[in-house]
């Protein structure tokens, strides 16, 4: 994306000899209103592919949860065929129980067990060994990134209003940051010097609270990254984003200049204290966005639901309008509507539809899309013996027949 170099200061200088109503109008067509700079959405396909590409494991995992939370981690098979409406929203309603354990064989085994004790037997169904390995192995790369989840847990903390989040809403992002299920009993607990649970009395809502602040979690992604090339190059260089518009996108001019010189204001951390700010300022706006990248970027994936985010207003700061931010910065990200979902995503993290910044808690992710993938490997050398066993038999009776006549 190309800019011209001048700044505020320029125009003004021009208009030096003029009087001080023309300068307070250029000084005004600058610094106009955040909320007024609309950019025109602008579908990614590759972007949108990404999003894409996750969906067939994502309905698996959903129907290993749903079997996993059932008392003794089996279901009958006719009692996991009444909740498909329950599953529509991964597609599972579109094919039966059976189809969808055909395709995926190796998630599960089947068996005949009673529901009741003088009841007909009827099929079960509970995870295979393939499945409680990798349950295993889960539970193993949780353990060793338990200091990544527990930083990625402080700087959430550190980054909103008074240090407080709302337990429940923690709760409901944990697969977006890649949390565990149960770790506000399993990991909150284990470290008191940095996480307290407190209920607020006359609410029935339970709240984290940062105990202490660590300044080894107070560097956003972007500072980071800053100081590597620093530290790479010998030379200082200062934290700024990555802008990196879609082939095609183009800015309206006025839009141009508004970006250039917001470009230029200092990068305003998201751990900085930002009570101070004017909320309608440029500034504020730079934070916005700062608090943004950086929670795209704790994600797993360096993407989330806008519904999502929008949960958050309060402890983050966000105006009502939030969601404009991305398609106002779509050099930084891209806002998704695949699935009639809007979904923030970080354009750096991304080439293509491929993730290139890959959290470390992803090989989680790869080692089931493995376990799927070595079944559907197996169905397929299964349905082409079948095949070859059909086409020996056709053959036998046709020699058959011939040897008759």
């Amino acid at each position: 994306m190309q800019f011209s170099t001048h700044t505020i200061s320029y125009y003004l200088n021009c208009f030096g000899r003029s009087t001080s109503q023309s300068r307070f109008r250029v000084l005004s067509q600058f610094i106009s209103s955040v909320s007024s700079l609309k950019v025109a959405w602008r579908k990614d396909i590759k972007l949108d592919q990404a999003i894409e590409n996750d969906k067939q494991w994502r309905l698996c995992a959903r129907v290993v949860k749903e079997v996993l939370n059932e008392p003794g981690q089996v279901i009958p098979l006719r009692y996991l065929e009444k909740r498909r409406p329950r599953l529509e929203t991964c597609n599972l309603g579109l094919i039966t129980i059976k189809t969808f354990l055909a395709r995926n064989p190796g998630l599960f085994d089947t068996y005949l067990d009673r529901i009741r004790p003088k009841s007909e037997p009827v099929p079960f169904i509970r995870a295979s060994d393939r499945l409680q390995r990798f349950l295993e192995e889960e539970k193993r790369i949780r353990t060793e990134n338990e200091p990544l989840i527990v930083a990625k847990l402080c700087k959430l903390l550190m980054m909103s209003k008074n240090n407080v989040v709302s337990a429940e809403k923690l709760v409901h992002v944990k697969r977006e940051f890649g949390f565990p299920d149960d770790f506000m009993v399993s990991l909150v607990p284990k470290y008191p010097e940095y996480f307290r649970l407190v209920e607020h009395p006359g609410e029935e809502k339970s709240f984290l609270e940062l105990v202490s602040w660590d300044s080894k979690f107070a560097k956003s992604a972007i500072e980071q990254r800053a100081d590597e090339e620093s530290r790479l190059t010998g030379i200082r260089i200062r934290p700024s984003f990555y802008v990196k518009l879609p082939p095609g996108f183009f800015l309206r001019k006025e839009m141009r200049e508004w970006v250039r010189d917001w470009m230029e204001l200092p990068y305003i951390s998201p751990y900085d204290n930002a009570s101070q700010l004017d909320p309608s300022s440029r500034e504020m706006e730079k934070r916005t966005v700062g608090v943004f990248h950086e929670l795209l970027s704790l994600s797993l994936f360096k993407r989330i639901p806008v519904p999502i985010l929008g949960k958050f207003n309060e402890e983050y700061r966000f105006s009502n309008a939030f969601s404009s931010v991305f398609t106002r910065h779509s050099g930084i990200f891209y806002m998704s509507l695949k699935g009639g979902i809007k979904t923030a995503v970080l354009r750096e993290a991304y080439k293509d539809d491929e993730l290139i910044d890959r959290d470390p808690i992803l090989e989680i992710t790869d080692k089931f899309v493995e376990l799927l993938d070595e079944g559907r490997r197996e169905r397929v050398e299964q349905l082409r013996l079948q095949r070859e066993a059909v086409h020996k038999d056709i053959e036998m009776m046709a020699m058959g027949n011939s040897e008759r006549h």
